[in-house]
């Protein structure tokens, strides 16, 4: 479904488990919200047009500025504040997805051998 924003439009074309894909149009000059995701990671490649994707690290107080071209891609780490700004008029896919954390796991104990004894 296509849907209309103030810097353009957005339509999702892929939207599945862990994976969302989204087709964007951004007007010269127009930016997206600062915002973060809590979970997902977001990817950007551009189609066509030209623009600069601007981040909010967390680990330093500077912001980081990626300027991304036809057939170039950048992606932006979860919790990250992020805002794209068309530098032209741009056709853009959006790439989200979220990771499975390998460590989580919360132990109450190590577990054993006593049940392969018949113990209980």
């Amino acid at each position: 479904m296509k849907n209309g924003k103030i810097w353009g439009s957005t339509e999702s074309l892929f939207n599945k488990n862990n994976v969302e894909f989204h087709r964007i149009e951004a007007t010269k000059g127009g930016f997206s919200s600062k915002h973060k995701h809590i979970h997902k990671h977001n990817a950007f490649y551009v189609e066509r047009g030209k623009l600069l994707i601007k981040v909010w690290k967390q680990d330093y107080p500077l912001v980081d500025e990626t300027i991304i071209e036809a057939g170039e891609m950048t992606s932006v780490n979860p919790d990250d504040f992020h805002q794209f700004v068309a530098l032209d008029d741009t056709v853009a896919y959006e790439i989200y997805w979220t990771e499975l954390d390998t460590g989580d796991i919360i132990r109450e104990d190590s577990g054993g051998i006593k049940y392969r004894l018949g113990y209980l």
